[in-house]
Formats: structure tokens, C-alpha cells, sequence
């Protein structure tokens, strides 16, 4: 492509180490888009005939073909995908397919390109955020009257609907869901017509081609377009959030498909053996999930060293976008939808649950709160409660069980209505803050997250 400029042929090395074509490959459907809206665009400006541009388009159709059939071979000797169609397109169709580059650079050529494979990448990605907010969603709601202990610090905390603790997950991820969308409307303008650095002579009719591509509109100065890389490092954010937000299911998972938990049984299709040990019953999805968050933080770190020395415009430093960026959208489409799955297929253990809500120091901080409803000052009431506390501890008798005299010792606004604080279900339909686990708040997040995601 530059041969008129070099007298020697290139190393064989250097070949090896700057080809880009065994990854961006994959590109091909997008550069294929973007070469025939760009021929368009050099027939409006009188570079093309109609008949030529048609010869193009035709040539770039078969040759996407023959891709989609893994039929067509692609050379490491011409660098990247681009040139590889290009070279093959001119070879078929002679001296248009050779006008197809005027006024175009392979910089405004791969920023275009990457824009639109990222764009369709991230709808495919909300697509499968979706579907893992419905699975969620679907076994909450087939187990809307299950409790489980909450916990800070790991600790039994508060009762709260099992539910509830996965809907949590379901507002992380609509989030998620939310900077993908956002992700896609800051890259949706369009790069090409930038040239290499600073636009061409050639007359491109960048609206035009914004239109037939599908951006809003088209980039305001030439150097940014070629070297701004922005969109990726953002859409790796996103990324790298999702992934974060996977990674903390997973450890719930984990704990709550243990033995010691036992709140929620996956399915055999879902979980691994031992090679040693014939009893195991491993969550390998949730263990490689929380793992492979460390690809997805990677990739972002990888991309924004790339970029931080980079001077105006295009340096070829920047051919190492793509790998971080197909990493991470492979990582994550893949364990969104087998999540999704494993979820749908879990069954809850509500009996094991309901043992674990026994527990009544679920409920200490409501026995704090009754005594703050007598007029007893929260912290003296947490003093008291603790108190109590420590005595179920020393004498080993549950809290809800010490005698009548040692709540009457401990606090003179005792009355015979304490015992009635250790009952689960009004403790819970107390919670009537908005984002509480009450069960009317609860079973309307459902049906406002079952409207939302129909």
C-alpha cells in the first residue's frame, strides 16, 4: 500500500509483529458498511460513476459473503482487515475497487469502524443484562414470602425478603444498563471524513454518510476523530462496573450454595465435580464469574496506558485497542448469558431459610427501636439492648427467650409487649420506607421490574 515510497521489502518480522488481522478481522461486516456508504458518498462528490460504485458494492457483498462462510483467506502480509478487503475488492473488480480509499485514511477508516461494531456490541450487551434482571427478577418473584438473614460484615445483620436481596442486584445492573446506553449516544458520531489528520480536499459529504451509518452526527475536528478512543476506554468502564457487580452475585451465590448457608441448591447443568471427591457440588459459573472481573479491569488499565503519552493524532500504539476491547465484550456476553441461566435454573431452600430467621438477634435493633418508641433516647436504648445481649450470650438463651425480669431489670419501659418485637412478619411490615423490605414495597418492586422488563 505505501510501496512507492520504500526501495527494500519489508522484514518478515515486522510483519509478524505489527499484523493486527489474526483479531480485527472481525471488524469485517462494519468496514464492509462503512466501504459502501463511503462509495456513495465519492459518487455524490463526481470520484465515482454510478456504475462504479455499483461494481463496489457488488465486490464488497461477495466478498462478505465468502467471509460469513469462512471461505475467504485472510493475509497477515497486508497488516489488518481493512486492507485485506480492500486489496481482494480491487483484485476482483480492477480499477475501481483501487478509487475506493481517495480521501479516505485507515485512521478515520478504523475509528468509523470500531464505533460501529462497538455500537451493535453494546446493544447485544443490554440485550443479556436484560435477560438477567427478568431471570432475577422471575426467582424473586417465585419466592416473594422467603426470608433470609441480611448481613453487614458478614454477620447475621437484619431479616429481609430473599427477594429483596435480589432485587438489589437488579437496580446494580439496570445501572449498568444505563451506562451502556450512555456509552453508545457519546460515540455515535461519526469519525469518518476526518482523513488522516486533517480532512481531505475531496468534497465527502460527511452528513450524508453520518445519515446512511446511522451517527447523529459527525465529529468537529479533525484530530480529535482520528485519535479519540475515549468511547472505548468508557465502554471498559462499563465493563469493569458489570463485571464488579457479577463478581459480588457470585460471592452470595457461593456462601448461599454452601453447606453451612444452604439457602439456594444450582442446578447439576450449572455447577462442577470434584476429581477427587465424589460429594462436590462446586459453583464454578459464580467462582469463574468473581475470577474473570480481573480480565474486565485488566482490559481498561491495558487501554488507558496505551493512550495516557499518546501525542496528536494516530499513533500506532493505538492497533492495541482492540484486543482489550473484543476481550472484555466476549467475557462479558458470555457470562451474562450463562448466568442468566444458572439463575433460572436455581431452586431456594425456603425451609433452611426460615431456620436461619430464627435467629432473634435479627431483631435486636428492633427491640432498640420499640424502647425508642417508649421515649428511651436511642443510645441509652442501644446500651440496654446490648446489655441484653451479652446476657443471651453468657447464659446461652436466645434473646427472645431471656425472663420477663431481665428486660424489666434492664429497662423499666419493658412491658408485656416485648415478645411481640420477635415476630418476623410485623417487624418486616414495619419497613415501610420507600427501599425497605416491606412486603407490599417488595412485591411492587416486582411488578414495577416485571413491567419494565416485559
Amino acid at each position: 500500500m505505501w510501496k512507492g515510497r520504500f526501495a527494500e521489502e519489508q522484514s518478515d518480522l515486522l510483519k509478524q509483529f505489527s499484523e493486527s488481522v489474526s483479531f480485527d478481522w472481525r471488524l469485517y461486516r462494519h468496514d464492509i458498511r462503512g466501504s459502501m456508504a463511503y462509495s456513495a458518498a465519492l459518487e455524490r462528490a463526481g470520484i465515482l460513476t454510478a456504475d462504479e460504485r455499483e461494481a463496489i458494492h457488488a465486490g464488497l457483498r461477495e466478498i462478505e459473503a465468502e467471509i460469513d462462510r469462512g471461505e475467504f483467506s485472510f493475509r497477515g502480509e497486508l497488516e489488518d482487515v481493512h486492507m485485506n478487503i480492500e486489496a481482494e475488492l480491487t483484485r476482483r473488480i480492477g480499477k475501481p475497487g483501487a478509487k475506493l480509499h481517495t480521501g479516505r485514511s485507515r485512521n478515520d477508516q478504523v475509528a468509523v469502524d470500531i464505533r460501529l461494531y462497538l455500537r451493535d456490541a453494546i446493544a447485544g450487551i443490554r440485550n443479556r443484562v436484560r435477560a438477567l434482571q427478568r431471570a432475577l427478577v422471575g426467582l424473586s418473584g417465585r419466592h416473594d414470602d422467603v426470608v433470609i438473614p441480611g448481613y453487614t460484615h458478614l454477620q447475621r445483620a437484619q431479616p429481609v425478603y430473599f427477594a429483596h436481596h435480589l432485587l438489589a442486584y437488579v437496580e446494580m445492573l439496570d445501572r449498568d444498563a444505563g451506562r451502556l446506553a450512555d456509552c453508545a449516544q457519546r460515540m455515535n458520531v461519526l469519525p469518518l471524513g476526518s482523513g488522516a489528520i486533517a480532512g481531505s480536499t475531496i468534497p465527502i459529504d460527511r452528513e450524508f454518510l453520518a445519515r446512511e451509518l446511522g451517527f447523529e452526527g459527525v465529529t468537529q475536528n479533525s484530530m480529535d476523530a482520528v485519535s479519540d478512543r475515549d468511547f472505548g476506554c468508557e465502554l471498559l468502564a462499563a465493563l469493569a462496573i458489570c463485571g464488579m457487580h457479577l463478581s459480588r452475585l457470585s460471592e452470595d451465590v457461593i456462601l448461599w450454595a454452601s453447606a453451612e448457608f444452604g439457602f439456594i441448591e444450582l442446578s447439576d447443568r450449572h455447577t462442577t465435580g470434584s476429581s477427587l471427591m465424589p460429594q462436590k457440588k462446586n459453583p464454578d459459573i459464580a467462582e469463574l464469574t468473581r475470577g474473570k472481573t480481573g480480565r474486565l479491569y485488566g482490559n481498561l488499565v491495558s487501554l488507558l496506558t496505551v493512550l495516557k503519552g499518546l501525542p496528536m493524532t494516530y499513533n500506532r500504539d493505538m492497533q492495541e485497542d482492540k484486543e482489550p476491547l473484543f476481550d472484555s465484550i466476549d467475557t462479558i456476553d458470555l457470562t451474562l448469558a450463562l448466568y442468566a441461566e444458572m439463575i433460572e435454573a436455581a431452586k431456594v431452600n425456603a425451609p433452611r431459610a426460615a431456620e436461619a430467621v430464627r435467629d432473634p438477634l435479627l431483631l435486636a435493633t428492633d427491640l432498640a427501636d420499640y424502647l425508642v418508641r417508649k421515649g428511651v433516647p436511642f443510645r441509652e436504648a442501644h446500651e440496654i439492648v446490648g446489655k441484653l445481649v451479652g446476657e443471651a450470650a453468657r447464659t446461652g438463651t436466645p434473646l427472645n427467650e431471656l425472663p420477663p425480669e431481665s428486660f424489666q431489670q434492664a429497662s423499666i419501659a419493658f412491658g408485656d409487649d416485648v415478645a411481640q418485637v420477635f415476630d418476623i412478619p410485623t417487624a418486616l411490615a414495619a419497613r415501610k420506607a420507600p427501599g425497605a423490605p416491606s412486603p407490599v414495597n417488595v412485591r411492587a418492586r416486582l411488578e414495577h421490574w416485571g413491567k419494565v422488563l416485559s
